[in-house]
């Protein structure tokens, strides 16, 4: 497993030191060559971490002065949940009322790409199987907050209005809708987040920095007879999004009484 680069290293030390209070907002941190002397770190090194934390908004910069704690940007919170969807349709569209929700995307589709093998496997089908990709960018005020790369077997939805997922009647329903239009039940989503790094690539479509904590979902939905018809990896940064679960409370059966003994004369 690669090692984590120090200076991330650095950065994780200073952010727990900052959110217990050691500095208070709108004090001047100690400079580069005591907090590299403490670590036992290059300068640069303490730099690249003050540069992770002021992109972060838990510092920033005043040129000719120093470092200083600012006031932390505050953590949307993201709701999933499949109870908003079953009753909106959309994991997109439902829960709009929230703030800083993604209320607009990009999306790209390429047909006939070749599963590859964990993509196959996830999707049930043989490596190198037709599929749809898409690549989404979500938006919340002009702003990307999300990433998604989604793989649809083509031997379900070849032909149909609904084989790019963005185009045609029901662009942009969702899979539910879109799925059940072709005569598709979808049963169940299993998701499985995992913390992660964002690559170089994603960082630039997030604006945030490579090696940024980032959320990483992989999501598959499966119609009733236990056949997944989508996958996908989301990938949701860390520092702007709070990811919480819903779920529908499943309620108790009223308990029945027994039947009553009829006595014999």
């Amino acid at each position: 497993m690669p090692r984590e680069a120090p200076y991330l290293a650095v950065a994780d030390m200073l952010r727990t030191r900052i959110l217990a209070g050691e500095w208070e907002v709108g004090e001047r941190l100690p400079s580069r060559v005591r907090l590299a002397e403490e670590y036992g770190v290059g300068r640069n090194v303490v730099q690249r971490a003050m540069d992770r934390l002021i992109i972060d908004g838990l510092l920033e910069g005043r040129v000719g002065s120093g470092t200083y704690v600012r006031t932390p940007r505050e953590r949307l919170r993201l709701v999933r949940s499949r109870h908003r969807e079953r009753r909106g349709g959309s994991p997109y569209g439902a829960g709009l009322r929230e703030r800083g929700k993604a209320d607009a995307w990009d999306a790209y589709s390429q047909v006939r790409v070749p599963a590859p093998e964990a993509i196959a496997e996830r999707l049930a089908v043989r490596p190198g199987d037709l599929c749809v990709r898409t690549h989404y960018e979500f938006l919340a005020d002009g702003q990307p907050v999300q990433l998604s790369e989604s793989w649809e077997p083509m031997a379900l939805t070849d032909g149909t209005p609904i084989v790019l997922p963005e185009t045609g009647p029901l662009a942009g329903k969702g899979v539910p809708e879109r799925m059940r239009s072709i005569g598709v039940l979808i049963d169940t989503v299993v998701e499985v987040p995992r913390p992660a790094r964002a690559t170089r690539t994603q960082a630039n479509l997030l604006g945030i920095s490579a090696g940024d904590l980032v959320l990483q979902i992989e999501r598959t939905i499966y119609d009733t007879d236990g056949r997944p018809v989508e996958t996908a990896d989301i990938v949701i940064p860390d520092a702007r999004r709070e990811v919480v679960y819903e779920f529908a409370a499943e309620l108790p059966q009223p308990r029945q009484s027994a039947p009553r003994r009829r006595e014999h004369p």
